[in-house]
């Protein structure tokens, strides 16, 4: 596939929703090189996907000063928003997600990992460092799923391991 500018859904704009300026001192260079690089493989995953006719994904959570985590409903405490390495496409039909699941191929090409889907019924998080796991779709806590499986999926194993 060819990236081209007509392949950037996401930019830098985008990631910071205005928090590169309002907590300037914590966004600092090694955030900014995370969040670019993380964006590159985003934006060549929602290429491949609009390829495949799933569209108008838009960004719903980007980076996360330390503060704004902490008041983050469901956020992790050391969440790969933080550093610039995460973030949470919108997946209101699920559609998205059923693609990813479909094509863990292209999300492992991309340097993706994901949350398991049941934990994200709304969106889809996307993240370049690996989960303690080591899984290439990750269970993101102890707490039960919010959303039923998607097609495919396995059942949940006993114990999560995050």
């Amino acid at each position: 596939m060819i990236f081209t500018v007509e392949s950037i859904y996401i930019t830098l704009t985008d990631y910071w929703m205005g928090r590169d300026s309002k907590y300037a001192d914590e966004c600092t260079p090694a955030i900014i090189g995370n969040a670019k690089r993380l964006l590159v493989k985003i934006n060549k995953l929602l290429a491949y996907a609009s390829a495949d006719g799933i569209t108008r994904k838009k960004l719903a959570s980007g980076w996360r000063p330390i503060c704004v985590n902490d008041v983050t409903s469901n956020a992790a405490k050391l969440s790969a928003h933080i550093d610039g390495r995460g973030g949470d496409i919108s997946d209101e039909d699920r559609a998205f997600a059923q693609w990813c699941l479909n094509n863990l191929d292209l999300v492992a090409e991309c340097g993706l990992y994901m949350e398991d889907p049941r934990w994200t019924p709304t969106w889809v998080h996307l993240q370049d460092r690996p989960p303690k796991s080591g899984k290439r779709v990750y269970i993101p806590s102890s707490a039960p799923p919010k959303a039923p499986a998607l097609v495919g999926q396995k059942p949940i194993p006993n114990t999560a391991k995050i």
